[in-house]
């Protein structure tokens, strides 16, 4: 690789590298606000509630890299045509296939985070998510104790809080537990905290006194504590976790169990999901080419690149678009699968046709004809006179 070549290469990673960690920010902020409850009801740390919602990122991720990578070549080419480097490039002998293949090393890491994420990260990451969530779920410690009520978890074990706190501290605590005939036992806690470990799951409570009225006696035991663990495990069981179609790994969509319910049930999103991961890095090469295609011609100074930008936009986005409905219609529709590897390969195939043959995207006559009568009919309407 030349020293242009790297320069290029190095213009064109560092400008995605920057874009996708700016949209990956601003869409994750979106996506975690929704989840803000999970700190304020059920009671979780800051750190839960990052840990939760930074699994979703390798799925942003997978969406957001080919559009960074468009970003990022518009840019590149964009900067290059400014300065009038490509003419200079072009100039000194510099084919336009010959520029492209910068580009296409930029591509191709582009490409390997994309496969790695589709085939392994995305789906690792949405299934610790579904089993974090029904680890939290299951616990009725966070999910049936909501402050002020009386919540009966048994036929004669009632308990109530009076509110929660943060880092998962609940304040006010109050037990009624009449399971035993033969006693009674009621217990206030000024706070109290969740404790798991092998043996099961607690309520630690702190700073109180546990009341004990038993069968036969007249006058209660009183008793009062710095410390008391209360046994919860009956209480805090897990559930079975089933995985969906984002939580499959690659393989598991290549050669799904006949035994599985969730393919028996939808075989046909099994199939849509598949070949969604095996085109994923096919869609960075896509938008690569038919950006370089539409921006990547040595132009003057005085030609505008307006209209191309504007075409790579609408044919990059229009592909992706189509995309998205092939999927959709794989569910039921072979046939869709085999359109949309024939969209994304013939958009590449295009693409490089245009780079070859050197085609420049420039607007129509009559298009420019008409932009031109609009701007007169404006300059007239204001006062001013119109400018060639």
């Amino acid at each position: 690789m030349g020293s242009i070549d790297r320069y290029i290469f190095r213009t064109t990673l560092a400008s995605f590298a920057l874009v996708l960690v700016s949209l990956t920010g601003v869409i994750w902020i979106t996506q975690a606000l929704r989840g803000i409850d999970l700190m304020t009801s059920q009671g979780q740390t800051i750190l839960t509630f990052l840990g939760i919602t930074s699994l979703v990122i390798p799925a942003l991720v997978l969406i957001i890299s080919p559009i960074a990578l468009m970003i990022a070549i518009s840019h590149t080419l964009n900067k290059l045509a400014t300065d009038s480097e490509i003419i200079v490039m072009n100039a000194a002998g510099f084919s336009p296939i010959r520029l492209f293949v910068p580009f296409f090393y930029a591509t191709c890491v582009v490409a390997l985070l994309v496969a790695f994420i589709a085939a392994y990260l995305a789906p690792d990451g949405m299934r610790r998510i579904k089993q974090w969530d029904a680890e939290i779920t299951a616990d009725v410690l966070t999910n049936i104790l909501q402050p002020g009520r009386f919540a009966r978890l048994d036929e004669n074990l009632t308990i109530r809080i009076r509110e929660r706190q943060p880092g998962g501290i609940l304040a006010g605590i109050f037990i009624d537990d009449r399971r035993d005939p033969n006693e009674r036992v009621s217990i206030v806690a000024e706070h109290g905290e969740v404790v798991k470990n092998e043996t099961g799951s607690f309520l630690v409570l702190e700073t109180g006194n546990l009341q004990r009225f038993e069968a036969g006696k007249r006058d209660p035991a009183l008793v009062a504590f710095g410390r008391y663990g209360f046994d919860m495990s009956k209480f805090a069981k897990g559930r079975d976790v089933t995985l969906g179609i984002r939580e499959r790994y690659l393989w598991e969509l290549f050669s799904p169990s006949d035994n599985d319910p969730v393919y028996k049930q939808i075989p046909g999103q099994f199939r849509a999901a598949l070949h969604d991961s095996l085109l994923a890095p096919m869609y960075p090469f896509a938008f690569a080419v038919l950006t370089f295609a539409f921006l990547g011609a040595p132009r003057t100074t005085r030609q505008s690149r307006n209209f191309s930008i504007a075409s790579s936009i609408v044919a990059v986005f229009g592909l992706r678009m189509a995309g998205f409905a092939c999927s959709v219609m794989a569910v039921k529709s072979p046939g869709a699968v085999l359109a949309q590897y024939a969209m994304v390969f013939g958009a590449i195939g295009v693409g490089l046709w245009m780079i070859i043959r050197g085609v420049v995207v420039e607007p129509p006559p009559g298009l420019m004809e008409a932009i031109n009568r609009s701007n007169a009919r404006i300059a007239r309407l204001f006062g001013r006179p119109a400018t060639a």
